[in-house]
């Protein structure tokens, strides 16, 4: 039987098809503009490949996009049709097994499914890269470590893959906080896989999260081959650089990535409106004039009201809606996400808390009810992790919750979230909470002022 770059037997007999197999791979690992193509390809060759189909379900669900379903769905009856005929390894089972077990509304058991086949070879790189990345967007850091690291030993210098399990090692720790590991670790992978974005971006969040601006800008300007090979990934990694120009207070740069780069191609893709929704909102609460720069994401967002798949994306359509000021279609999004909130499956139970307070909190700060904002936002706040995504991306609701605390007069509730969240850093004050350490610094004051006057 042949095996693939990660040493796992696999039931495909056709050595073309096996290297499109191993292509395919490569490109999730380094998410290259490539790997659809070499997907097709892959089940050209090999129409009966029911791994390769599982991993088209899958991709389509982590586009976190309600079209996108109905395509994993006639993935999953591509497997069934393919296990049918017989032949397919046991972990080519669990991963057909885990693309029903998602569709099915049960990410946790999908996740399950792939941690199952990492236990049968844990050289097995793709498969702990899929449980990576599903943790990701439930917002489980901790799992996502765990899994990676009861792996790493599996991984030496001569696995073909070592630099990319090295780039999830380091992402998974810097999203628990251990900086200094998850630098020294992302920085190692990137000399075994220099195009492994994922890995470059870990080190990037590291120098994000500890205020390390220069660092983080030079380390993206010097490794364009970790990145510019890469898919819409690439508009993430151009995202990190405007947030390290944000924390400099270099407004111009940061508008001339968002235009040039960050929203170079209008894409609805979810990972892509939620980089550029959340790095205007975080220059609005600056005050800095967007221009008009919020319409083409509130005419996106507007016709993703109905959509429902991710909390996470939910949350971004909303920041578009408020900060172009639409409030009907603001309140026919919050309804929606109430509305799935009564649901019973796992997407439900996010959408249920932080969805709800979060939503209704940001359609509140829209409407400059702040103290109605506050109250919705700091209830959800303690959860923000359950929606997804990483520190920096969640970043956003910290900073509008503090916002909202600040313009509402909470100031001693403000002021313990700050020092929560510079803490969550490892002790560094970027400018965003020196900035807001001040205001409350000079609210008590003319306070004191006035009570002394009177």
């Amino acid at each position: 039987m042949l095996t693939d770059i990660s040493d796992c037997e696999v039931s495909l007999s056709d050595k073309a098809a096996l290297d499109e197999w191993n292509s395919v791979i490569l490109g999730v690992l380094s998410h290259a503009q490539s790997t659809g193509q070499h997907l097709t390809r892959l089940l050209s060759l090999a129409p009966d490949y029911a791994m390769g189909h599982a991993i088209k379900g899958l991709s389509c669900l982590m586009l976190g996009r309600r079209e996108m379903v109905h395509v994993a769905r006639d993935a999953l009856k591509e497997t069934k049709r393919c296990l049918s005929l017989g032949g397919a390894t046991e972990r080519e089972r669990l991963w057909c097994a885990s693309l029903a077990d998602w569709l099915h509304g049960k990410p946790s058991q999908s996740i399950a499914r792939m941690e199952a086949a990492m236990r049968l070879n844990p050289a097995d790189t793709i498969s702990m890269k899929l449980s990576h990345g599903i943790r990701f967007m439930l917002g489980d850091s901790h799992g996502m470590l765990r899994s990676v690291e009861s792996v790493i030993s599996a991984h030496g210098t001569a696995h073909p893959l070592y630099g990319y399990a090295l780039g999830c090692h380091a992402f998974a720790l810097e999203e628990n906080g251990r900086y200094d590991k998850a630098e020294r670790v992302g920085l190692r992978g990137l000399e075994f896989a220099s195009d492994d974005a994922w890995g470059l971006h870990a080190v990037a969040h590291v120098y994000d999260m500890t205020h390390m601006t220069e660092q983080g800008i030079s380390l993206i300007d010097s490794n364009l081959e970790a990145w510019g090979h890469c898919n819409n990934f690439r508009f993430h990694v151009w995202w990190h650089k405007a947030l390290l120009h944000l924390d400099q207070g270099d407004i111009s740069t940061v508008l001339d990535l968002y235009d040039a780069k960050v929203r170079d191609e209008k894409t609805d893709d979810y990972r892509d409106f939620s980089n550029a929704s959340s790095l205007l909102m975080r220059l609005e609460i600056e005050g800095i004039n967007v221009g008009n720069r919020w319409a083409e994401l509130a005419d996106l967002a507007e016709k993703r009201t109905d959509d429902g798949c991710l909390t996470f994306a939910d949350m971004h359509y909303m920041l578009a809606l408020i900060g172009e000021q639409r409030p009907d279609a603001a309140a026919r999004l919050n309804a929606r996400v109430a509305y799935d909130a009564r649901n019973n499956d796992e997407a439900a139970c996010i959408m249920k808390s932080p969805g709800v307070a979060t939503c209704e909190g940001l359609v509140a700060f829209g409407g400059a009810n702040y103290a109605t904002a506050f109250s919705h936002l700091r209830s959800a706040q303690t959860n923000f992790k359950a929606m997804g995504g990483s520190h920096a991306q969640r970043d956003i609701f910290e900073r509008l919750t503090i916002e909202a605390g600040l313009r509402a007069g909470r100031l001693a509730e403000t002021e313990t979230l700050l020092r929560a969240r510079t803490l969550l850093r490892g002790g560094h004050e970027d400018s965003f909470a020196a900035s807001r350490m001040s205001q409350i610094s000079k609210l008590r004051s003319f306070s004191a002022a006035s009570t002394a006057a009177n």
